[in-house]
Order: structure tokens, then C-alpha cells, then sequence
């Protein structure tokens, strides 16, 4: 009998089930994802803890300053989706490889443009370029790790998230004291440079991937029935209302620590250490989510959030620090039930329910933080901390009714 490649295709996937914990290629596949999130999160927001400088440098407003992130965020939200399409036809490490690669590049060159005009110009391209890494890590490890492993190497990849948004800001803070802003910033893209290069050089070979015939009109089918569900258009509200909030804080938060409680560029910098309480909340938020409910938990964060934005209202620093370690631990932990969740609510076209959340999520980063810097230039730190704390309300309800969506579904459940 003729055995066609196919089915010995099918065999060798049968007894091989992915790269196993132990392994050498285990080891490379899970330091290549790592580096990837390393300088993916150090490239985009390498400018944040830069704002203060870039507007007195450049002499602009803060808003003006807050484009070179909201461009970057907002052309990665706008690039996601196409990236995650164009993965499914030519393999996850190509686009992977390609995305981090080209949008290093970029960054090495931000440091010498000439103009504010140029250089948000180019963060957008960057943005653009970065889309590709966060469209198809997660789907690689799922992919190509052996199942019994996946939750290990997912959870390094997420810390390297978050360790490389917090060295995007600490190496160019650290820097500023001793050089240009310009040369903090060259700084930094050696930084995602330097991971980069771990990237490529450790990333193994798919074994797994199995190209995919893609037509605009089946993506564009599935991603309209994910909205078209109530709770997953809420989860996508979540997650463009959350990250909008939080982008805006950190956006902003530097000039007052500055100006009210006369800290140094360096001091701002190291306040970014608060995203570590989110690396922490992070995996904290299964935890919470088994003893309360996906609902329940997503209201306690969200109120968690809006006392937070109560507590940075007040005139001190020391509550300040308080305030900003609440929510910014409850902002990682939402975020992380939120995106957990929506797995659980798409049972079909996975691929487009993450990258629609992922969307919503760099769009609100963009959109939000970069309209919350008007709000910022014209008005006092009162107005605009109510200004978030009514954004904070609006997520708060949200989850309301998200959680009365989920509750209505577990009793018409248990009376079938």
C-alpha cells in the first residue's frame, strides 16, 4: 500500500508531541521566546520614562512627547491582526525573525533624527514592525511545546514581558543621568539589539507548523462572530479601557513626580520598578480568579483600580508609591484574567479572538494615552485623575455587567 506524505506527516506529529521540559532545545526554544519579549517590550516603550526630558529638550507639550509611545502602541495595534494572518501561511519564525529584526533597525536609527515630527514618525514604523513578535510568540510556544510543558514556558515568556517594558524605561532613566537623552535612547535599542541577536540565534527550527489557506473572507467572518458575542466584546472593552488608563498614568505621572516632589530623571525612572508588584499580581490572578469567579474578580480589580487613582490624587509621595503599586499590580492581574478568559469563551478561531483582544488592548494604549495628555497640559493633576477615575468607573461597569453575563450563563446551565 502507498503511504502518502501526508499521513506520514500525521504519524510523525502522533508520536512527536512537542519540545519536552529537560531538554537542550526546551532550554533554547524558552531563552529564544524570552529574549523576543526582552527586546519586543524594550523597543516599544523606550521613550516613556524619556517624556519629561523629550518635551523640555524639544521644547513641546507633554501630549506631543506622548505621541512617540501612542505611535508606536497604536500602529502595533493596527498591524497585529495582519501579522497573526500572514503567520498562518508563512510559519510563525519567519514573521517572528522578520518583525523583531526590521524594527531593531529602526530603533537604532531614532537616536539621529533631527526632529520631534520624524521621530513619532518612526516609532510608528517601529510599532508597526513590533506588531509581528506579540501576533505569533504565544501561538510558536503553543505550537511547538510539548503540552504538559506549555504552561512553564508561557509563563516565562509573560515575565519577559514585563522585565523587558520595565528595562525599556530603567536603562534610558539610568542613562540620562550621565548622558543626552539621544544617547539614553541609543542605549536602549542596543539593549533590544543585544536580545535580538539571542533571539535569532537560539530560536529553534518548527517542527510543527502546518501552513494555512487564508482568506480575508473567513478572518473577517470569524473576528465579526467574536464580536457579535456579548462577552467577548466586553472582554475586548476590558482590555482597550484598562490599558488606556494605565499607558496614561505611567505617560504622565513623571512630570508631577518631578515638578511637586522635585525627584531626578533617575528616581522617575526606578518608580517603573512598580511593574515587578505586576509580575507578581500576574500569577497571583489564577488564584483569585478559582476562589471568586472570572467576574467577581474582575469587579474587585477594577475597584482595586479606581481607589488607586483615589490615593494618587493626594499631595504625597509616599502615597503616591502606595497608590501607584495597587494599581498597577491590579492592572497586570486584570489584564491577565481577561486574556485567560477569553480562551475559555472562544471554543472556534482562537487565533482571531486573542489577536482582536490584543488589538483592542495596544489601540487603548494608544488612543486613550495619547488623548489623556490634553487632559494632562490644560488641566490640574485633580481633574486629570478624575478624568481617569471616570474612565475607571466606565471598566468598572463593564465588568458588572460582564460578570452578570457570566453568572446568567452558569444558571441556565445548571438547569439544563
Amino acid at each position: 500500500m502507498m503511504v502518502t506524505m501526508s499521513q506520514v506527516r500525521e504519524e510523525t506529529q502522533t508520536q512527536y508531541r512537542g519540545i519536552s521540559r529537560g531538554t537542550p532545545t526546551y532550554t533554547r526554544a524558552v531563552l529564544a521566546i524570552l529574549a523576543a519579549g526582552l527586546a519586543t517590550f524594550n523597543a516599544l516603550y523606550c521613550t516613556q520614562a524619556l517624556l519629561p526630558t523629550i518635551t523640555e529638550e524639544l521644547n513641546i507639550s507633554p501630549s506631543q512627547s506622548a505621541l512617540t509611545v501612542s505611535a508606536g502602541t497604536g500602529m502595533l495595534a493596527l498591524c497585529i491582526v495582519p501579522a497573526s494572518i500572514l503567520s498562518e501561511k508563512f510559519g510563525r519564525s519567519k514573521v517572528l525573525i522578520t518583525s523583531l529584526s526590521l524594527a531593531i533597525i529602526v530603533g537604532l536609527i531614532l537616536p539621529f533624527v533631527p526632529n520631534i515630527a520624524l521621530l513619532i514618525a518612526l516609532r510608528g514604523l517601529q510599532g508597526a514592525l513590533l506588531a509581528g513578535t506579540p501576533a505569533v510568540a504565544m501561538t510558536w510556544l503553543s505550537e511547538e511545546i510539548n503540552p504538559k510543558d506549555l504552561g512553564h514556558a508561557m509563563g516565562i515568556y509573560i515575565a519577559g514581558n514585563t522585565v523587558g517594558g520595565l528595562m525599556g524605561r530603567m536603562i534610558p532613566a539610568g542613562l540620562l543621568e550621565i548622558t543626552h537623552w539621544q544617547n539614553a535612547l541609543l542605549g536602549s535599542s542596543l539593549a533590544a539589539l543585544i536580545f535580538g541577536i539571542i533571539m535569532v540565534a537560539l530560536l529553534p527550527a518548527q517542527k510543527l507548523f502546518q501552513p494555512k489557506k487564508i482568506t480575508l473572507r473567513h478572518e473577517l467572518a470569524a473576528m465579526t462572530a467574536h464580536w457579535t458575542n456579548p462577552r467577548l466584546a466586553l472582554l475586548f472593552a476590558v482590555a482597550f479601557m484598562a490599558i488606556g488608563c494605565f499607558v496614561s498614568l505611567y505617560n504622565y505621572l513623571g512630570f508631577r513626580m518631578i515638578k511637586e516632589f522635585g525627584l531626578s530623571e533617575v528616581l522617575v525612572g526606578a518608580v517603573f520598578l512598580m511593574y515587578l508588584s505586576g509580575t507578581w499580581s500576574s500569577i497571583q490572578a489564577g488564584k483569585l480568579r478559582q476562589k471568586l469567579g472570572n467576574g467577581p474578580a474582575a469587579i474587585f480589580l477594577a475597584i482595586i483600580m479606581l481607589l488607586s487613582v483615589v490615593g494618587l490624587s493626594i499631595n504625597n509621595l509616599w502615597t503616591t508609591i502606595i497608590s501607584l503599586f495597587a494599581f498597577t499590580a491590579a492592572f497586570f492581574a486584570l489584564h491577565s484574567s481577561a486574556s485567560g478568559w477569553i480562551g475559555l469563551i472562544a471554543t472556534t478561531n482562537r487565533a482571531e479572538a486573542s489577536s482582536m483582544y490584543l488589538f483592542c488592548y495596544y489601540l487603548g494604549s494608544s488612543v486613550i494615552g495619547w488623548a489623556s495628555g490634553f487632559i494632562f497640559t490644560h488641566m490640574s493633576w485633580t481633574i486629570f485623575m478624575a478624568w481617569l477615575g471616570a474612565l475607571i468607573l466606565g471598566l468598572l461597569g463593564i465588568t458588572i455587567t460582564l460578570a452578570a453575563l457570566e453568572k446568567r450563563r452558569l444558571d441556565a446551565s445548571s438547569t439544563k
